[in-house]
């Protein structure tokens, strides 16, 4: 087996933190009782729901959260047709406001 092949493996495979030999080591005790110690800290479960924060956070939240909807594609069509009627208006529409004929 090739030096990189051996370095490729070594890293897939965890090292081994407890192990039957080391357990009775005074030397590997305090050691052992360390990474115990360590991974008593940790937090068990599933961890908690993060609150959205911000308008966009809680949009993002409410439309795209759990349930999500078409509701976004209607309000980019609703956003994107008053912004188009006020370009009109101001690049063509108003200077034939007061011009009846």
């Amino acid at each position: 087996m090739s030096y990189i092949t051996r370095r490729a493996l070594s890293t897939l495979i965890p090292p081994k933190v407890a192990s039957p030999s080391g357990l009775g080591a005074a030397a590997d005790a305090a050691r052992m009782q360390r990474v115990v110690s360590f991974y008593e800290k940790l937090p068990r479960g599933a961890a908690p729901e993060v609150k959205a924060k911000g308008l966009l956070g809680r949009y993002q939240a409410k439309y795209f959260g759990k349930n999500p909807s078409a509701t976004p594609l209607i309000h980019a069509i609703a956003a994107l047709l008053i912004i188009g009627y006020a370009q009109n208006y101001y690049f063509h529409l108003r200077h034939h406001k007061n011009n009846a004929h």
